[in-house]
Formats: C-alpha cells, structure tokens, sequence
C-alpha cells in the first residue's frame, strides 16, 4: 500500500508551508543529485514533467540525447526537519525515464528494482541493513575539510573525550523526525569516528535511506561547523569507516536463510546465497570499495577483511552469520564501505545470491579461526583466497565477471570501468594531501 497520494503531497505542501521540493536521484557513482522546484511547479513534477540534462550527468548519457525525465517515487516524500527562513523544504527521490516513456538503464534505482523483480520471481524479499561508519573532523577558517580533531574517544567511550557526541545525537533526532528507526549510536575505535545504526528494511528503501542518511549527517556536521566524510581511510594508523552490509531473504513471511535443523541453524537456501557472494565478491570489489582510498582500510590489524571466507563466529572474514536466529537470520559483508552506490551495491549481491540458490552453490567449510594469525600456507591449504588488493586489480576482475556485466547492463558497465580505470591512473600514485583533499569533501 502507498504512503502518500498525490493529494496528501498537496496537502502537506499547504499546511506545512513549504516552499522548495528537491527532486533527488544519483549518478552510477552513488552521488546526490537533485534539482529544486518552488510548490508552484509540484503538479508539474508530480505528473512526471520534470526534465534534465542527462549528458551533465557522471555516467548518464552523450548529449545528443541529454533530455531525461524525473518521475517521483510518492512513496519518499519527506519534509527535512530543518526549517529555511524562506520556509520549509522536503523532498522527492526520483527514478530516471527517457522521452519515450522507458526506464533509463543507467539508473542506478532501476538496475536494483530490476534486480529485485527476479528474486520476487523466484518467491524472495529482500532485506538489507548497513552499519554506516563516519568521521567527524575540523574545518579550517575558510570552512574547508581538515583531518584535525580534538577528539581523543575510542570505542564506545563517551564525553567529554568524544567531542562529536552531541552532533551524534543532533544527526539521530533529525533522522527521527524523518522517519529512520534509529537503533544504536556510538563512538567507533578511531578518533573522530562514528556509526550510527538503523533499521533494515527492504533493499530499494534501504538504499534510499543510506542516501539521505549521508546527506543528514554531511548537512548536521556542516551546521556545527564540522565536516563529515564517508572516505573510508581518511587518517593513516586509525581505523577505517566500513559499512557491514546485513542481508537476508524472506520467503512466505519467513526468513528463508533460518533452518533450526540445518548447519549452524542455516538453510541451505543461506549456504547457496553465500557461496553466489563468494563466487564473485573480487569483480563486486569494484562497486562495494569503489576508490584508491578503499583499499587503504582492507590491510590486516583493523578488523576489515582480507580474505575469502565465511564464518558463523569471528570477525576476520569477509562473510559472517550473525549469532541470532529466526526471523532475525542474516549474512554480513564486511568489506563494503559507505563511499559506494548502494543501489548497485545492493543489486550486484542480490543477483550474485540468487545465482548461488540457483545453481546449487555451496560455499567452504566455514572458518572458525582468526584469519588474520593463520600462516599463508594455513590459508592457501584451505582454499581461502586474498581479496583485490587496490581498485585496479578489482577492476580487472569486473571486467572478467560477464555475470556481473549482465547485472549492471552494457550503459553502466562501460561508463563505471572507463571511470574506475581513469581514477586509478589518476590516483594510483598521487601523494596523500591530492588524494585526501580529492576524497575528503566529494565523499
């Protein structure tokens, strides 16, 4: 059932005082776009009359055939908490149509609905949670992004040594008040580092919030004079910013990967989705740690993994199965970090999932040990295998993976290797101050 109508929207619009709509959507490469309306022009933009130049756009398309359309998703009408002095703002996420009344197939929200519609042709919703990680830094006197802080925090620890906690929880009522269920926040391991937890929900609403979740927090930091950045390795030595993926298949009303009598209370179904990840999670790297910077976090000693391999108990591997069972069963990737587009982040294992259920996959032996303090010779005699090492390797296997071609489409398989090939031979080499003064702000 819909959450809102177009006369609600109307509705809202006129007892709320607003005065701007932002219609939202993202480029291949997971950034926010948007362009305002004032109220006058909502009818227009609610009847899918609202064009763009699509050649602008990363990754969208030539401009001999720029002219896009923006149809709103009703469903994501929400008003930001924070009031302009002209009025209040909300806004709208959009799905990208060409003129001739076809989705786009470069964007991003399409690739993943299109995704999901082949696990509901097989009986599946799909859940996702992310665990979103970030960091709180300085700016200088022109408003500028540092790396500086004043935080001396670690782990969960508390003011008044983590000097963010009260732009924490500022972050947290705003995203409240737009309808997030938030449901942990905390002090991460490095200073300045912060995670803010909140529901799982099914995959496209799931993206959309990792979306606006990026945009409240970089939009709260900016309004106490702070700047927030989702660059997975921002500060050497420290520990990165990762964002678990936690994903699960409901088949019926019941959680598909939940087998009380199966191995480690697991289905086969979740042994199957497991071994469909691992199968291609070196072409996946390109999408889940999409920059140079990522594979600064993926080293050994910072609990990110390095390795392919599963397990039901630690943390050093790349999939783990949380301890809870029942409807609340799940797989977590631990590689991915929040510098991606979870639109295809999220379509690309999906589809790898349910190609593992397809074709009867099984994944290893899981492995209980700690990875990290296991000699190579350990690791090799047991199969496990070394993630990419740095963005050029992981390109190398995308462009290797027809299946995960497949997935993304011939638009933004080109456009997103072109890019990511061009970006390394840009970054690849560059000293510290270009690649964080490039990443630090963008991401």
């Amino acid at each position: 059932m819909s959450r809102y109508s177009k006369e609600d929207i109307f509705r809202i619009i006129e007892e709320k005082d607003v005065k701007f709509i932002r219609l939202q959507f993202t480029d291949i490469f997971g950034t926010l776009k948007n362009v305002a309306i004032t109220t006058s022009q909502a009818k227009k933009a609610l009847d899918n009359e609202c064009m763009f130049d699509g050649s602008s756009i990363e990754g969208f398309v030539r401009i001999e055939e720029s002219d896009m359309y923006l149809r709103p998703d009703l469903d994501t009408f929400q008003l930001y908490p924070w009031h302009s002095k002209h009025g209040r703002i909300a806004r709208l996420i959009c799905d990208v149509y060409k003129p001739d009344g076809t989705p786009f197939e470069g964007d991003p929200r399409y690739i993943l609905k299109k995704t999901i519609r082949q696990a509901e042709e097989m009986g599946f919703s799909f859940n996702v949670g992310p665990e979103c990680e970030f960091f709180l830094f300085n700016t200088d006197e022109q408003g500028h992004p540092t790396t500086i802080t004043y935080d001396t925090a670690g782990y969960f620890d508390l003011g008044p040594s983590d000097v963010g906690e009260l732009t924490r929880r500022e972050i947290c009522l705003n995203l409240e008040e737009m309808g997030f269920e938030i449901e942990a926040s905390h002090h991460e391991c490095a200073t300045a580092q912060h995670e803010i937890d909140f529901r799982y929900d099914e995959a496209v609403r799931s993206a959309d919030n990792i979306m606006t979740f990026k945009m409240v927090v970089k939009s709260i930091a900016s309004f106490n004079h702070l700047c927030a950045t989702f660059m997975p390795k921002p500060v050497y030595g420290e520990a990165g910013s990762g964002m678990h993926i936690n994903m699960s298949l409901f088949k019926d009303g019941k959680n598909a990967f939940c087998d009380p009598d199966g191995p480690k209370g697991l289905s086969t179904i979740a042994l199957q989705f497991i071994a469909g990840i691992m199968k291609h999670v070196k072409g996946i790297c390109a999408l889940t740690n999409p920059l140079v910077n990522s594979y600064k976090r993926l080293v050994p000693g910072y609990e990110a993994p390095c390795y392919i391999a599963w397990t039901a108990s630690n943390r050093s591997a790349l999939v783990r199965v949380p301890a809870t069972r029942g409807n609340g069963t799940r797989v977590e990737l631990r590689n991915p970090d929040p510098s991606g587009n979870p639109y295809l982040q999220f379509a690309v294992l999906l589809a790898a999932g349910l190609e593992g259920i397809k074709e009867g996959l099984m994944p290893p032996p899981a492995v209980s040990a700690n990875i990290y303090d296991m000699p190579e010779e350990a690791r090799l005699a047991e199969g496990i295998e070394n993630l990419p090492a740095n963005l050029k390797e992981a390109v190398e296997e995308l462009k290797k993976d027809e299946f995960l071609h497949e997935v993304l489409g011939d638009h933004v398989f080109s456009k997103y290797v072109e890019a990511k090939e061009h970006e390394w031979n840009r970054f690849a080499t560059a000293v510290t101050e270009w690649e964080i003064k490039e990443y630090l702000s963008k991401f």
